[in-house]
């Protein structure tokens, strides 16, 4: 039986520019609570976000990567190698060894 205290490790990687509001850095693993602490359910895509901003993002401008509290558009997410809207997007039960990909696809000109 999971508890509060159980994990799940990630890799998260940042690609197209969203990886200067993560401290320059492509490639994070990470270990995020099994269960999201505030409503109990399985920590799902939609906490992974909102722990990144929270924990990992070191740049102010939260808006570059998240829009009403989702990845804005123009933002691709994969989930092991699959685009999330077949898995379910921010609904995806996350499970450890899970790689998620944020792919920015907006360039400024």
């Amino acid at each position: 039986m999971s508890n509060l205290t159980d994990t799940i490790d990630l890799q998260v990687e940042f690609t197209g520019g969203l990886e200067m509001l993560f401290s320059d850095q492509r490639k994070h693993h990470i270990s995020l609570p099994s269960k999201d602490p505030e409503s109990g359910h399985p920590s799902n895509v939609a906490f992974l976000i909102h722990w990144l901003c929270e924990n990992l993002m070191k740049d102010p401008r939260r808006d570059m990567f998240v829009l009403e509290g989702s990845v804005r558009p123009g933002v691709l997410v994969l989930i092991n190698d699959a685009d999330w809207e077949l898995e379910g997007e921010e609904k995806y039960e996350l499970q450890s060894g899970d790689e998620i990909v944020f792919v920015s696809t907006l360039h400024g000109g």
